[in-house]
């Protein structure tokens, strides 16, 4: 028996070293793979507004409403979902801090037959990214896989995503445990709910363009209480890095479409904001080929609960400052008056350099930053402004 063992403990051994030295063969082949099909996700993103929605992808319609917790998760009939975190983040001096964690799911329409593990059903891609004034520029990453192996998924009826080591896991109580670990930064943040979700559109049908199937389903949770720490680098050192503890508050959208812009959309200007007394506003304009508003929609919910929707006419970005990238020498309205009806607002960035360039992944470059909402002079918020299709017209069906 004890030779027995003996024999198989040196079997065993090299067997683990020739599995590890396979799984890591795998997991390479499975990145390598998944970079390649990053070309797929122009595919997998595309959306022919013409043709309705793709066959084999579930349509967006007005007789589902959204049902929460349920809808927290993903929904894999769908052809694009996306979770998407901001916030304003304090540090123990009180110096603020903008960030951003995003998880796409992408179903790429790959026969559903196909029984191969490696099989390209699902994309999986993330970005982060962190704006620091110290640093005085974004800092941002990202990551791309198909799913499978357990290094990438997006699971039903609750959220849990992850790609690699980032996750983002919703709890039974409601709160979001988000982990980052990316090149030069690290966020380990809890998200806590302070408020009841924020159903956008009509009991979650949320139109994005002139034609009914040119929508999505769509909720928001504003005013999340942060807590956890930040990794970030040292100022005036390129390499070395300090851990800091973050409060502050946060604004997460669930989205999930088969088909959303119009063909002429070249991109959209969006705006979700957590104003001081408790309000929430989120607004968007998506932009045709000439600047002009193809479609828009705003909707405030004041801290009672009670929403007040605006239609495409009642809202308006109007841009009153611009920044030039030196690195895209793109132009990006980085200061706003945005008008929902009666109601405006002044936009203005933390810092001006927000840009991403997320070209490694979904192929765009786009502005998204922190920005101060005041009225009146009087600062009244703190939101999250994103600007696409700057940089040129978006070749999928986007970002957000």
């Amino acid at each position: 028996m004890r030779a027995g063992l003996r024999l198989s403990t040196c079997v065993l051994v090299p067997m683990r070293r020739v599995a590890v030295r396979i799984a890591v063969v795998i997991a390479r082949f499975h990145r390598v793979c998944l970079r390649i099909s990053a070309g797929l996700l122009a595919t997998a993103l595309a959306i022919s507004p013409a043709a309705g929605t793709p066959r084999d992808f579930s349509a967006v319609t007005k007789d589902h409403p959204i049902v929460l917790p349920l809808d927290t998760g993903a929904h894999a009939r769908f052809r694009t979902e996306w979770w998407y975190a901001t916030g304003w983040l304090a540090t123990p001096d009180g110096r603020p801090l903008g960030f951003q964690i995003t998880f796409f799911r992408s179903a790429t329409g790959h026969d559903a037959a196909d029984p191969s593990a490696f099989a390209p059903s699902q994309l999986i891609i993330a970005h982060a990214a962190l704006s620091d004034p110290a640093i005085g520029h974004l800092i941002h990453d990202q990551r791309i896989s198909r799913e499978g192996f357990g290094l990438a998924y997006a699971k039903p009826a609750n959220t849990d995503v992850k790609l690699d080591a980032w996750k983002m896991v919703r709890a039974a109580d409601g709160r979001y445990d988000v982990t980052v670990d990316a090149g030069d930064f690290a966020l380990h943040l809890t998200l806590a709910p302070t408020q009841a979700p924020f159903i956008q559109g009509e009991r979650g049908y949320s139109r994005k363009g002139p034609r009914p199937e040119q929508a999505s389903y769509y909720y928001s949770e504003p005013q999340l209480r942060v807590s956890g720490s930040v990794v970030r680098p040292a100022e005036g050192s390129g390499t070395s890095q300090r851990i800091t503890a973050v409060t502050g508050s946060a604004w997460l959208d669930h989205e999930w479409s088969s088909t959303l812009l119009d063909a002429d959309a070249v991109g959209w200007d969006w705006l979700g904001a957590n104003l001081f007394d408790g309000s929430a506003l989120m607004a968007f304009k998506v932009r045709s080929r000439d600047g002009r508003a193809m479609w828009a929609h705003a909707a405030l919910r004041d801290p009672n609960g009670r929403v007040t929707a605006f239609g495409p006419s009642d809202v308006e970005f109007t841009p009153r400052r611009t920044w030039r990238s030196p690195r895209t020498n793109t132009a990006y309205p980085v200061a706003m008056t945005v008008r929902a009806g009666p109601l405006t607002w002044q936009l203005d960035p933390l810092m001006d350099d927000q840009e991403l360039d997320s070209r490694q992944s979904t192929g765009a470059v786009y502005w998204e930053g922190a920005a101060r909402v005041s009225r009146a002079g009087a600062e009244v918020g703190r939101a999250y402004l994103e600007l696409t299709g700057y940089a040129g017209a978006l070749r999928t069906g986007g970002e957000r």
